[in-house]
């Protein structure tokens, strides 16, 4: 074996016993998933042969297609699934690959939604344990819930939710609810979007699920520092409202993502903000790129835990996590000409003191330049004169 545990041809010529150490340490960090996406919202009760989905009440459930979906949960149905249903073949058809499905009773209420931590969790609550990286609840937009989802991703560190404009706000009620969400960990669009129904027939949905899509999409072929924004939708008709540069003028500085229809381009999406009042996390492509850089790390370095704590340990974690943002860097998701640009990490004994080292606590120090979307392309023009 070598040093990372790989076989090597190794010759053995005599008789007896031969000892190999193999290195139990990964020698890389393997970077998290960003992709799935967890959906909450009420579906059509299907009871067929020796199936039936009132088993599926507050159950997580693994979905990877829109057909897979449909057989479980069924189709859209105004009455019974007016929007989830529609959101999610929204989110497969916009490049989406996986997600969870958390089905609500019909007459749920904002306690259903939001969950709680008795003995059957419901909701947000039944998502806790599940691997999800962003949350959508198509068409939910009480603001009571929409606090609930930002606080829950902000609890788990690792997720980001999608959140829906009301269906009839316009830009002095946008205002309003505005000043009720401020968080770095969730990101309001706006407006409603007209979409193909199950027959043909157009109808209004909710954008989370379309846009958690787009996400997904982007992800695959950028990387999760790209915005999400400039990208057009499939299965969309159009817009419910029109927004001019005049409406959005008002709209981006409150981080209210528009969606927006341009011509011979579609429907596309024109904001890349989160709902935080922070400078530092005014764009959501940081909040994700963060998200998804200290989770990897964070599941690539429990191997530490319970070795010796000494300076040995410290450069192989060091050493782990520098390897790991140097291939990001190479990628393109952190800016600077030189990786010492880039990013820093610090665990030596400039950052323990003595009382760290009796109490067994290892502590690392990273920094990291992000990438930030250019978001205003500034042109100069003038007339010149030859001579």
């Amino acid at each position: 074996m070598d040093e990372n545990g790989t076989d090597v041809m190794t010759s053995y010529l005599y008789p007896g016993v031969y000892v190999e150490q193999v290195n139990a340490r990964p020698s890389v960090i393997v970077g998290v998933s960003t992709n799935v996406v967890g959906f909450i919202g009420k579906t059509e009760h299907i009871k067929k042969d020796d199936f039936d989905n009132d088993t599926l009440l507050n159950v997580p459930t693994r979905i990877t297609s829109w057909t897979e979906y449909s057989e479980k949960y069924g189709n859209y149905d105004k009455e019974h699934s007016p929007y989830l249903a529609l959101s999610v073949k929204g989110f497969f058809d916009n490049g989406g690959t996986a997600c969870y499905i958390v089905r609500v009773p019909g007459q749920a209420s904002t306690a259903d939604y939001i969950g709680d931590s008795g003995d059957t969790k419901k909701g947000l609550a039944a998502l806790e344990n599940v691997d999800i990286n962003i949350i959508c609840m198509p068409g939910v937009t009480d603001v009571v819930v929409q606090q609930a989802m930002i606080k829950h991703c902000e609890n788990l560190k690792y997720r980001f939710c999608i959140l829906d404009s009301v269906e009839s706000a316009d830009v002095y009620s946008l205002k309003e609810r505005r000043s009720h969400l401020d968080s770095s960990y969730g990101a309001l669009y706006y407006p409603w979007l007209k979409v193909t129904g199950g027959s043909g027939d157009v109808v209004v949905m909710p954008p989370s699920g379309f846009i958690a899509g787009a996400f997904v999409r982007m992800d695959a072929e950028r990387g999760v520092h790209k915005a999400p924004a400039n990208v057009g939708f499939n299965s969309v008709v159009d817009v419910l409202v029109d927004i001019d540069n005049t409406q959005q003028d008002i709209l981006n500085p409150l981080h209210i993502n528009c969606l927006r229809s341009f011509p011979n381009r579609g429907v596309v999406i024109w904001g890349a903000r989160t709902l935080s009042s922070d400078p530092e996390w005014k764009y959501l492509s940081v909040r994700r790129l963060f998200n998804f850089i200290e989770e990897s790390i964070y599941k690539g370095t429990l191997w530490a835990v319970f070795e010796p704590n000494g300076e040995r340990l410290w450069a192989a974690i060091k050493s782990t996590i520098e390897n790991f943002l140097f291939q990001l860097w190479r990628e393109g998701m952190l800016q600077g000409e030189k990786a010492d640009e880039a990013f820093f990490v610090q665990c030596d004994r400039s950052v323990h003191t003595q009382d760290d080292i009796d109490n067994a606590r290892v502590r690392i120090n990273i920094g990291l330049a992000a990438l930030k979307p250019a978001e205003f392309i500034v042109i100069k023009m003038m007339q010149s004169t030859k001579g």
